[in-house]
Order: structure tokens, then sequence, then C-alpha cells
């Protein structure tokens, strides 16, 4: 279901073209030493009856969105903490849909918002959410439903780029920023709790979340 949200730019709107930036060996790590917390369980108040208690929603929560440059990647979009976010090629925008969901939302983690969300260097008309599954309001941009990635340990990072050829570092027109690709796909890491030993099963390999296992 498509929602509305009500946005407060906080400067001027930033036009910034995405330029041909080169020099693109390794992974850029931040300049803040922020670590990325694990996907936080959004469950009802602790003083509701039990009978109320449904399953949590998963997902980041953020009070803005920031349009930015950053070193060898360029344009950007960023969440309240500095985290680079994604987009991922098998939702859609027309109409917006997540299919990220389990363990795939456990290694991407949908961005979250309430009605009032911050912007700075973003187009205000291109800024929208979606209900998810669990409930959880998700934050979109041009239609694209917008993640964080848990490889991503510091604020700047962009370590998702490209993971599995389906997941892209989102620019603030919400295109797909290619400016930096890696050589060879990289593959995601695995979610909280998974055996680091566990070899992927062929079902797993078939399927992009759920029980049978985590692809990509």
């Amino acid at each position: 279901m498509l929602r509305s949200v009500r946005v407060v730019l906080a400067a001027a709107l930033l036009v910034v073209p995405l330029g041909a930036i080169t020099a693109c060996a390794g992974l850029r790590d931040g300049p803040a030493p922020v670590t990325a917390p694990a996907p936080s369980p959004l469950g009802p108040a602790e003083n509701e009856p039990a009978a109320e208690i449904v399953a949590a929603a998963v997902g980041i929560p953020t009070a803005e969105l920031r349009g930015k440059k950053i070193p060898k990647m360029g344009d950007v979009v960023t969440d309240a903490a500095g985290f680079v976010l994604y987009r991922f090629d098998k939702d859609t925008a027309d109409p917006p849909a997540s299919h990220c969901s389990g363990d795939c939302a456990a290694v991407w983690p949908p961005v979250l918002v309430d009605e009032n969300l911050k912007l700075t260097g973003l187009d205000a008309k291109l800024v929208g959410t979606i209900e998810r599954e669990d409930g959880a309001t998700q934050v979109t941009l041009a239609g694209w439903p917008l993640y964080r990635y848990l490889g991503d340990k510091l604020a700047g990072q962009w370590k998702g780029q490209a993971v599995g050829g389906v997941w892209f570092v989102v620019a603030p027109t919400g295109r797909k920023n290619l400016t930096c690709l890696p050589t060879a796909t990289p593959v995601p890491v695995k979610p909280p709790g998974a055996s680091p030993a566990a070899p992927a099963s062929p079902a797993a390999a078939a399927s992009p979340s759920g029980d049978s296992g985590y692809t990509y």
C-alpha cells in the first residue's frame, strides 16, 4: 500500500549531476567511526496484552535522508547516521513494492520512517513510503524502496555495491549509481545467526529468501 509522507526541507534542493568519477579500486571507509547496528525489531510496547503481540517489524528507522557526494562513488543518498542507502533490482517502482523479506531483510534492513521525514539535497516529490507486510513503513525514492546493508560497518562505506548483481547504491534521483562497479560480483554477508560453515543448498540457489536460504 502506497502511503504519503510529510517532509521538511533542511536546505535548498541540491541538484548535482552524477559525474563520471574514476579510481574505483577498493571500498571507501567512511570518515565517521559509526558502527552499523543490527536491524532493530519494532515491536509492540511491553505493556500491551500478550494477545495483541504480533511479529515484530524489521528495519532501521531514520529521521532524515540526505543527498550528498562521497569519495569515489560520487552522488549517493544516506540516512541520518550517514550510512549509504541501496535499491534492489527485484523490487518494483511502478507500483512501488518491496520483494525483500525474511533473511533478505535481515541482511538488507529496510529504511523505516514515520510521516515526518527531513530531507536534505533531495526532491521532495520523489520521496514516498510503502507499507511492508509486517506493518512497518518503508521510505521510497522515485518509487524504489530503500535499504541499508549489514556489510557496511562504517558511515560512508558502500560494500553493498553490485552485490549479487541486483543491489546498487541509489543516487538522489532514485536511479542506480553505477559510477564504481567491482570487477567481480560480490556475494552478500550472511544473515545474523547463520552458521559461517553452512553450505548453500540447491534449493537456496533458486530462492531469493525464505526458509530455503538466502542468496543475494
